[in-house]
């Protein structure tokens, strides 16, 4: 049942189930427990870092993500952010209005379709964004350089099929 091949004038067993299992340890339900437990400690850690700049304009981890959003997607519309966070059109509203009020961002007409609202960072916005940014980007930054390029590549291949991308 084991199909043997030759390397080198050596026979290796390419079925072993214990080499097999060895391979898919990272597999088993406490590894990935393990897994998700460090998902959660790194997003922890990486939006604590801001919460002093938030705390400023009296802004939150809610906040924090849609301004994340808008400065990568500007002119995004309000569905299109509503789709990316995943979140109710309540809660996005009174995100949306904190930030109407404290005039960080700007809500336009569609270009396209006048119906659709689009949303932009003013100037205070954009400076809020990068001090966040910076901010975030010491921890990100840190954790790349101490890492071979091949992991990050790996690490960011993994991250996307989690997301689904």
């Amino acid at each position: 049942m084991f199909k043997k091949v030759s390397i080198l004038d050596r026979y290796v067993n390419i079925t072993d189930p214990k080499e097999i299992m060895r391979d898919l340890l990272y597999l088993k339900d406490d590894q990935i427990k393990d897994f998700i437990e460090q998902i959660f400690y790194a997003y922890r850690e990486t939006y604590s870092d801001p919460k002093k700049i938030l705390k400023k304009y009296s802004f939150g981890t809610a906040h924090h993500r849609a301004i994340h959003l808008i400065e990568r997607h500007e002119g995004l519309t309000v569905s299109d952010l509503l789709n990316k966070l995943k979140i109710t059109k309540q809660s996005l509203n009174r995100v949306l209005r904190d930030l109407i009020n404290n005039k960080t961002i700007l809500l336009k007409k569609g270009e396209i379709d006048s119906r659709h609202r689009q949303i932009f960072l003013n100037e205070k916005g954009k400076k809020l964004s990068e001090e966040i940014f910076l901010e975030q980007k010491k921890r990100i930054y840190n954790a790349f350089k101490n890492s071979d390029s091949d992991s990050v590549i790996k690490f960011k291949n993994v991250l996307k099929k989690i997301i689904n991308e």
